[in-house]
């Protein structure tokens, strides 16, 4: 799983990324300029809470993304953590995932 990890890569999805909501998981998916590559960011801002609270938060969204297969080869993608994501199960964020990949039109 290659990860996106530079500021400029960031800023690209942020500023011409498609966004889509759930309430356990928050997306923003970039389609174009991808080389055939995808890469995916996990997310956890200071606002949910300490950093054990934001961990398990990346940890659960980074099993979903594994089960999920992402992030394909088709899309930048990154995920943003929400509060109900630390009390959810991998395989429920793996099935929010799985819709919100559908909606953005990935895999």
């Amino acid at each position: 799983m290659e990860t996106i990890k530079s500021k400029q890569d960031f800023e690209r999805v942020f500023r011409s990324g498609r966004r889509y909501n759930h309430p356990l998981v928050r997306t923003t998916v970039l389609r174009e300029g991808c080389a055939g590559r995808g890469r995916v960011a996990f997310v956890a801002p200071k606002r949910l809470g300490n950093a054990v609270f934001r961990n398990r938060c990346k940890r659960v969204l980074r099993e979903a993304a594994r089960s999920c297969g992402l992030p394909g080869n088709e899309a930048d993608v990154i995920l943003f953590a929400t509060r109900a994501t630390h009390d959810a199960h991998p395989s429920e964020v793996a099935q929010a995932l799985g819709r919100l990949m559908e909606r953005a039109h990935v895999q």
